[in-house]
């Protein structure tokens, strides 16, 4: 016959609290955000012989899918078309709260000058009315879980396909790299 097993509460307890410890493991894995352009807006266009410059103001959605809030410091996203840098947008430093997506509005100015080399290439895609933008930005930050900070990087590149009749966004993919530093 088999033995009898005799409830204990200490074994009950310790099993509860690393079932929550295991709970919480895996919530707080950290993921990578997630970043939408929304709407691109022309707030001013300058034709200065021989180049244009462009200034515009580029409204994001990045999604925080992480259980804590981020804090980050002020960066810059570089704007490319067919691998040359035509310009570049400012993010403020900020904060942003967990589980959440922040609208953020970016001014941002380009360089027609620059695609003087791709001219070609540019005024056929407008011709298509599909203009593609890559874009990379390296963002940098803590984040917060209960009393520890923990220093992050997150790297962006993002691939957009826009009207630029319409400045409709078409398409766009974006990829994220997270790291997170455990040192204390």
């Amino acid at each position: 016959m088999g033995k009898k097993f005799k409830w204990s509460w200490t074994s009950a307890l310790i099993g509860a609290a690393s079932a929550a410890a295991a709970t919480a493991v895996i919530l707080a894995k950290p993921r990578d955000p997630t970043f939408d352009l929304i709407s691109v807006d022309v707030t001013s266009f300058k034709l200065k012989f021989p180049s244009v410059e462009a200034e515009l103001l580029l409204t994001v959605c990045a999604t925080n899918p992480n259980i804590a809030p981020a804090h980050y410091s002020p960066t810059t996203v570089s704007i490319f078309y067919d691998g040359s840098l035509l310009g570049s947008a400012d993010v403020a430093a900020g904060s942003h709260p967990s589980k959440s997506c922040q609208v953020l509005r970016l001014p941002a100015r380009l360089d027609g000058g620059k695609l003087a080399h791709n001219a070609g290439r540019f005024f056929a895609d407008v011709a298509r009315r599909e203009v593609v933008l890559d874009t990379a930005v390296d963002v940098a930050g803590d984040a917060t879980i209960m009393w520890w900070d923990r220093k992050f990087k997150v790297h962006v590149d993002s691939r957009v396909t826009v009207d630029p009749v319409f400045l409709d966004v078409i398409d766009q993919e974006h990829k994220s790299q997270l790291e997170v530093s455990y040192l204390w």
